[in-house]
């Protein structure tokens, strides 16, 4: 037992593509031996029948692969991108987290020490005092997690060393004022007891440029330690205990950048056409249309018309006209400044024990707790001055009008506290849904709108896994294994908040007090914002799991493999704005009317007619949704040692990944659950040593059944199922010509591609490209429909007679499209619809024309990726200088699953360099760097937002070119 844990704690491992710096391998080729744990074994890479990396901690360090996004640089078939809701997505061969919401399971597991690790910051920290960090690419349907459809990212902290007191440490300074600082003690206590303990500090400046306050956003401010123990009471049993703890409390910037052609109209607020470095149509934007002399005028009465803060034809509505988006993708001008505070508490413990000489006992067991709360400027932009508006005149007559003062004055003093010309006062994030309006109210007040969405939860899980391998001397091995996973999340809330939904909250309410609906006593519809919120997720699952072994004779092994997960999952969620949803009649009926001044959303006047889940009887305070799936899955693995450097392999895997809940929307409906998906994997691939040349080869062929994938429907992310197939090749080699001289590369071709019929409604372009359909903006939801007709003539009079019964401007032309658009009711035109359609041929009315996306590309999923890397080892006597080269490039993606050009991701390579002199016996080190040599500021994923908010696309993006300076010693 001793002797195998001797292997995974001494060993450096050496990724494939990732030779270390100064390495020697055996004296005269220069390979060393690479030991993993991909199959719960230590085992040479050479020798497990799977498609795996590994980094080992000097590999990480010397190819300066600092975090996830400098990871999946040097992978095949290995993208990564950060996500819109403070997420991520690490995608191997083309499947990545397209799922979205709290009941989603990630397609790439990720575990810590071989414990799962459902919701974890260990992507937003940076890597310290690691042993060894493995990718495993292809679904993992019997060792492995709950499983994971893509592959497992399993990353392996240092354990404590008994043999001797050791420490390391490093200093690194670099361009914007960055300072990071690694260190570690390792101290035995005794022959049969140690501790080591490590830690990191990360400072800097920040990566953008904001006009606005010239000052800088996106800095980080973060540090992490980690405490280990490691007991050794007899050569039979070990035990590792760990804690671990990472704050961060900076200004990191979720979005990069925000895209957008402008659409004149306002009708979509961004043109489908292409991206450009420009602002959205405001008048397209939900706080816009709500708080609209338009909206008023038809909403209320034609009275309240006068209130509006703009109109929804022409500029005087659109708050971002002549708005400044800078065409440096570091270069914003914002005015609200984002920050972010993240914290994570992981404690982990670990038994390996020898039962007898033939059967090993693991048992693994932790508990980890997170937070994390980001705030950006939901529009990355300045919007023009609200204050001296006409609506706002308006207000403050209708307060000081002793016929409706009870009404308009709490909502204007709440509102315009200085009178119109002042300040405007807004909602800060208000977890109690009341805001501005509350009883504790701590407004924002800005001469503008200052719009900000937040995004947060805590999430808390305990796990655990026991397997017994066995070590007979026969021909027949197995080992069989169970765990249990509970995850709880609490709180998952994304807000998005706006001076005109206030607006609209604090006038919508005043009009319903003016007609007498609540008893003389001023309110609000509440919630004054929006508000996706699940307040409490549950996660249960357990698997059973085991595989067998059987050695046929030297060179020829077969692997079979079984494992049954179930997963229960439970969600209470609720979406709020202004009511739990705006009627076309809007009348008060329905919407949640809060006395101004309350403490909560359940201080309501009529909370109990509020009923948040209408797939149930009675009035609900949230959708409650409980589900469950179970499934077995398996992988069988042939492979032939054809000599002792040379091996092949062929594989047959079935992936699993739960289903989950849908969250509820503010407006309509979605289907409440999405199905599992399932990938059957097939791999052929070799594993080769050719003297001074080690070559590792594999080709893969999937079909996926109901794959996951997310959409934005009401302002919400749902998820739908589709089918696709997978192929690709995949090539890692290292080549040692001379004894100081190393080359690495690896290059992979991906094809991905939709398979049957599946539709979709596009909402960038609701009409789907047809000229028989006219795209209405509906001005009481934000949100897209589509007129169609028996031809665009037909479809366009409908729409023009029917909005010049109620005041509203007939169709026009949507540039970059092949249609038309025009305001108007979307409940509206399908009651007239039904009614007086056939006078004009037939009309319909719907969400949208779909489009079927069969034949098209997965997003994330580039078809070609390579790498290459080169180092000398020039030596100085005691010392030696190693200069080392490194470039990466990624090729073309899609970010969602239209593709098309709109879409297009473009290709992109990163360089890197440096130069390092280290001293005797590696006892110190002198490194200068440079990352990203050519200041690549290539988008990695992009996020098209939803109608109500004009369409623009977030991109998130490469960071930038840097440089410094790092010293650092160990012994």
């Amino acid at each position: 037992m001793r002797g195998k844990l001797s292997l995974l704690v001494g060993v450096c491992v050496t990724a494939i593509s990732s030779p270390a710096i100064g390495q020697t391998a055996d004296d005269s080729i220069g390979f060393q031996e690479i030991i993993v744990t991909a199959q719960r074994q230590a085992q040479s890479l050479q020798a497990v029948p799977i498609a795996v990396s590994a980094f080992s901690a000097e590999n990480l360090d010397k190819q300066q692969i600092q975090n996830s996004s400098d990871l999946q640089l040097s992978l095949p078939n290995v993208t990564f991108t950060k996500t819109n809701f403070t997420s991520s997505s690490f995608t191997i061969r083309g499947i990545g987290d397209l799922c979205v919401g709290v009941s989603c399971d990630a397609a790439t597991g990720i575990h810590l020490n071989d414990m799962p690790m459902v919701a974890s910051r260990l992507f937003e920290t940076e890597f310290f005092d690691l042993e060894r960090i493995e990718v495993l690419r292809g679904p993992q349907g019997t060792l492995f997690g709950r499983n994971a459809t893509s592959g497992v990212v399993n990353i392996i902290t240092a354990r404590p060393d008994l043999s001797g007191f050791g420490a390391s440490g490093d200093v690194d300074y670099g361009k914007y004022n960055s300072v990071r600082v690694r260190g570690m003690v390792n101290a035995p206590l005794s022959e049969t007891l140690g501790i080591r303990l490590a830690g990191m500090y990360n400072k800097r400046d920040g990566y953008t440029y904001n006009i606005g306050t010239k000052s800088r956003i996106d800095g980080r401010d973060m540090y992490a330690l980690r405490g280990s123990l490691r007991w050794e009471p007899s050569a039979n049993t070990t035990v590792d205990l760990s804690a671990y703890y990472f704050r961060e409390n900076d200004n990191r910037s979720r979005v990069q950048k925000q895209l957008c052609h402008r659409d004149p109209t306002g009708v979509l607020g961004c043109l489908p056409d292409k991206l450009a470095n420009e602002s959205p149509n405001g008048d397209a934007t939900l706080a816009s249309l709500l708080s609209s002399r338009e909206f008023f005028g038809i909403a209320v009465s034609p009275t309240f018309a006068a209130l509006g803060l703009g109109s929804i034809y022409g500029d005087d509505g659109d708050g971002f006209l002549g708005s400044v988006n800078p065409g440096d993708v570091r270069t914003v001008n914002v005015d609200y400044l984002p920050t972010y505070f993240a914290e994570e508490e992981v404690y982990q413990g670990k038994l390996q024990q020898s039962l007898g000489d033939k059967f090993t006992l693991n048992v693994t067991a932790g508990y980890s707790r997170n937070t994390v709360r980001s705030r950006t400027d939901y529009n990355l932009s300045t919007q023009r001055a609200i204050s001296g508006s006409p609506g706002l005149f308006a207000l403050a007559a209708f307060a000081a009008n002793p016929a409706t003062a009870f009404a308009f004055a709490p909502i204007a003093a709440r509102l315009i506290p200085n009178g119109p010309t002042g300040n405007v006062c807004q909602s800060d994030i208000d977890y109690n849904n009341v805001g501005v309006f509350g009883a504790n109210a701590q407004p924002l007040c800005a001469r503008t709108s200052l719009d900000l969405d937040e995004s947060s939860q805590s999430y808390k899980q305990y796990a655990a896994e026991a397997h017994i391998d066995s070590d007979f001397d026969g021909m027949f091995n197995f080992l069989i294994g169970a765990n249990y996973l509970r995850g709880e999340t609490t709180n998952n809330s994304y807000f998005v908040n706006s001076f005109g939904l206030d607006y609209a909250a604090g006038i919508l309410g005043a009009a319903a007090a003016a007609s007498g609906a609540t008893g003389g006593r001023a309110v609000f519809r509440a919630s004054p914002f929006f508000r996706s919120n699940t307040d409490r997720g549950l996660l249960n699952s357990y698997g059973i799991f085991g595989e067998t072994y059987f050695q046929f004779n030297d060179k020829l092994k077969l692997t079979l493999g079984l494992r049954y997960n179930h997963d229960k999952k439970t969600t209470r969620a609720r979406t709020t704005l202004l009511s739990n949803g705006l009627s076309s009649e809007f009348a008060s009926g329905g919407a949640i009317l809060a006395p101004v001044g309350a403490n909560t959303l359940e201080d309501a006047l009529n909370i109990a007619t509020a009923d948040f889940d209408k797939g149930l009887a009675g009035v609900q305070a949230f959708q409650e949704r409980s589900v469950s799936f179970g499934r077995m899955t398996g992988r069988a693995v042939l492979d032939y040692q054809i000599s002792p450097d040379n091996l092949v392999y062929v594989s047959y895997s079935r992936g699993y990944k739960s289903g989950g809940i849908n969250p509820p929307l503010s407006v309509g409906s979605v289907n409440d659950i999405f199905k599992p998906e399932t990938v059957d994997a097939f791999e052929i691939g070799s594993k080769n040593r050719f003297g001074a040349l080690q070559l590792n080869l594999s080709a893969f062929y999937y079909r996926y059944k109901d794959l996951q994938l997310s959409r934005i429907t009401a302002r919400t992310s749902v998820n739908d199922n589709i089918d696709a197939n997978i192929y690709g090749l995949e090539a890692e080699a290292i080549m040692a010509p001379a004894r100081n001289l190393l080359v690495n590369l690896s290059a992979s071709y991906l094809k991905t591609k939709v398979v049957g019929d599946q539709f979709f409604v596009d909402t960038r372009d609701v009409s789907a490209g047809r000229s028989d359909t006219v795209i209405i903006k509906d001005i009481t939801l934000g949100s897209n429909c589509a007129v169609t007709g028996v031809n665009a003539a037909a479809a366009n009079a409908f729409v023009n007679t029917i909005n010049g019964g109620v005041g509203l401007r007939p169709a026009t032309p949507i540039p970059g499209t092949n249609t038309t658009g025009a305001f108007s009711i979307c409940g509206v035109l399908a009651q007239q619809a039904a009614a007086v359609g056939s006078a004009f041929g037939g009309i319909r009315v719907s969400s949208g024309i779909e489009r079927n996306v069969r034949g098209n590309q997965l997003p994330q999923a580039p078809e070609f990726k390579w790498s290459a890397g080169i180092q000398y080892t020039l030596e100085a006597g005691e010392m030696s200088i190693v200069p080392r080269f490194d470039i990466n490039y990624t090729g073309e993606s899609y970010g969602t699953i239209f593709n098309g050009s709109i879409n297009r991701i473009k290709g992109f390579a990163v360089m890197n360099a440096q130069i390092q002199l280290n001293g005797r016996d590696d006892r110190w080190f002198l490194r200068g760097y440079i990352q990203n040599i050519a200041n690549n500021n290539a988008t990695t994923g992009l996020y098209v937002t939803d109608q109500s908010s004009g369409l623009f696309t977030n991109i998130f993006t490469l960071e930038p070119r840097r440089y410094g300076v790092m010293a650092g010693f160990k012994f």
